[in-house]
């Protein structure tokens, strides 16, 4: 079965940097649109960023663009998730997700078939 499976999470301080992880399992990875999520307490699921199957093309959203940046590494059917200028407003439990045969740059939810189980990111002030 499909697995994600995050880690890297963890509490920083405002101004410093965090390296997300997502392995990938079960799937054709290299063949998958990949995506970053975050939730907030009481907030719907927000997208972050997307990269193509490939690691090509990146997609992020206005509000980590410049600070965070994805990559992708097809050997080791991992993707990551640089953040770095963290402030309190990127706290949030961060998911990836994968859209197998997609060879675009999904930007919602509903785009993507497979979910990790999420890996909270608390930014203090």
């Amino acid at each position: 079965q499909v697995q994600l499976v995050e880690s890297g999470g963890g509490l920083v301080q405002a101004g410093g940097s965090l390296r997300l992880s997502c392995a990938a399992s079960g799937l054709s990875f290299s063949s998958s649109a990949m995506g970053w999520f975050r939730q907030a307490p009481g907030k719907e699921r927000e997208f972050v960023t997307a990269i193509s199957w490939s690691g090509t093309y990146t997609y992020y959203a206005d509000s980590v663009k410049g600070r965070f940046t994805i990559s992708r590494d097809n050997a080791k059917n991992t993707v990551y998730l640089q953040m770095n200028t963290l402030n309190p407003e990127d706290t949030a439990d961060y998911y990836c997700a994968a859209a197998p045969r997609n060879y675009g740059l999904p930007n919602t939810t509903t785009s993507y078939n497979y979910w990790g189980q999420g890996t909270q990111v608390t930014v203090s002030s």
